[in-house]
């Protein structure tokens, strides 16, 4: 009968290592495709951030003259 816990056991140990392998290298997908996702976003976020520091600029501006 301990034989049969010992391989009880043992069959645990490897399905979690199997889960744990996967839920790693998934994980690395992840991390790999978030990083392509930010690459890809860069020049977006960048022109959306001089839009917004151009349109600030325009209303300080037409502020200033109404004053």
């Amino acid at each position: 009968m301990l034989f049969v816990w010992i391989g009880v056991a043992v069959l645990a140990v490897l399905v979690l290592g199997v889960l744990a392998y996967g839920l790693l290298g998934a994980a690395g997908r992840l991390n790999r495709e978030l990083r392509g996702l930010e690459r890809d976003v860069q020049p977006l976020l960048a022109q959306a951030q001089a839009a917004a520091a151009k349109a600030a600029e325009q209303h300080a501006d037409r502020s200033a003259s109404t004053d």
